[in-house]
């Protein structure tokens, strides 16, 4: 089995249950390669925030989602506290 290379954020890693839902989805791959390591780096952070594993099941399902609605940002996250103002 071949794990494929696909990027994370700018100050988190893709877990690897987020990284198979999305080399499971063509659509919302190609989506999650076009947005900025800025904006993965949120939806990464979305996921990992989870404190229960079905809230963490469901806030990759929505990545999914939102990704192949055209979002660029989780809806209704209020942004990564772990990226500094810098953007780093």
């Amino acid at each position: 089995m071949t794990r494929t290379t696909i990027p994370g954020g700018t100050v988190h890693e893709l877990p690897d249950d987020l990284r198979e839902a999305l080399d499971g989805d063509a659509t919302a791959l190609a989506a999650w390669l076009d947005i900025t390591p800025l904006a993965r780096n949120e939806f990464v952070c979305w996921v990992t925030d989870a404190k229960q594993a079905a809230t963490r099941e469901r806030r990759i399902r929505r990545t999914r989602e939102e990704l192949n609605e055209g979002m660029r940002r989780p809806c209704c996250w209020p942004g990564c506290s772990h990226r500094e103002r810098n953007g780093r």
